[in-house]
């Protein structure tokens, strides 16, 4: 036995800075263009030399860019899918938030497990509302996929009459906009902090959706719901409410929905005796530095809820994010 597996999270905390720093440089976008020396993206980009080639050299080993044997850095296919902007799958935008919004409060980690108290509380309106509002845009591509994939399972597609959506914590839309675009009957109604909204209805506008959009601004808890919707989705919004106040939500999302609405509910789900999925655990920890009482949750934790909320059948739907999507049905 070895300490080796250990010192491996000495730097763990590197690629995703380095990766920052490469998307933030416009390596990636470069490099989509064609294969370049060091020297050549080094001008291309602007950065010094001394700096790319410490990166490079990181990205290299991640297995995010190739050398050939005369010395061009290419990308690789996963790179080249994932980490150039403008492409459907870019999902380098939430690197950008790493050194300035997500690890700083991580640096108090010690002093926060000490005391249970967070370092921030991006749940309260007054410091949540401008974080969001500057991160969500850069979140959409991490939902996308499974959201047009509720899409089909809903069978949007062959919607004869209006389908009224309430999108909870709507942040981008992005949960809203993909069902909107399965079916010309489909209406959204988003709620959300007032300068998150603002992004909402940006996005929404951006892809021509605007006049199917409605807006109810304001805490979960207290906004104007509406009432007598088909679909009602929560996207990663349970983890960051903590027990009682997610609770309470699913109880007026209930109250909201028309008989025989769905509610859909995405989150970083661990399993019932904690032992893991490892991403789940990590975002427990991050609910602990940026919550006053969120975390993570099991599938039959929220299915409690949802049953005790008035809810029937809570289910898993597969999905290509990191976890399954929850569903069940208004009885």
């Amino acid at each position: 036995m070895t300490p080796e597996r250990i010192l491996q999270y000495v730097w763990a905390f590197a690629p995703p800075l380095v990766i920052e720093a490469a998307v933030r440089h416009r390596v990636f976008d470069v490099l989509a263009k064609q294969g370049l020396t060091l020297d050549a993206l080094a001008q291309a980009t602007g950065v010094s030399s001394r700096g790319l080639a410490a990166i490079v050299g990181v990205l290299t080993g991640l297995g995010l860019l190739v050398r050939d044997d005369s010395g061009r850095y290419a990308l690789t296919p996963e790179s080249d899918a994932f980490l150039v902007s403008g492409r459907p799958g870019f999902i380098g935008g939430i690197f950008r938030h790493m050194s300035a919004q997500l690890l700083p409060d991580w640096l108090q980690l010690t002093d926060i497990v000490g005391s249970g108290k967070p370092a921030s509380t991006v749940n309260a309106a007054r410091e949540g509302a401008p974080f969001f509002a500057a991160f969500v845009e850069d979140l959409f591509p991490l939902s996308y996929p499974s959201a047009c994939m509720l899409a089909n399972a809903l069978d949007l597609a062959r919607a004869s009459g209006p389908v009224s959506v309430l999108d909870l914590a709507a942040g981008s839309g992005v949960w809203g906009i993909a069902l909107a675009q399965a079916s010309p009957y489909v209406t959204v109604r988003a709620v959300d902090w007032p300068e998150v909204l603002t992004v909402t209805r940006r996005v929404a506008e951006r892809f021509g959706l605007g006049d199917r959009l409605t807006t109810a601004a304001g805490d979960l808890l207290e906004a104007d719901f509406g009432g007598g919707h088909q679909v009602a989705t929560l996207g990663q919004i349970l983890h960051s409410e903590g027990v009682e106040r997610s609770r309470a939500l699913l109880r007026r999302t209930h109250a909201a929905l028309a008989p025989g609405g769905t509610i859909v509910i995405a989150e970083f789900l661990v399993d019932a005796d904690r032992r893991g999925p490892l991403r789940g655990l990590i975002f427990a920890v991050n609910m602990l530095v940026t919550t006053d009482a969120g975390s993570t949750y099991a599938f039959e934790e929220i299915a409690g809820w949802l049953t005790e909320a008035g809810f029937t059948n809570p289910r898993q739907l597969p999905a290509p994010g990191p976890s399954p999507l929850i569903l069940a049905t208004r009885g």
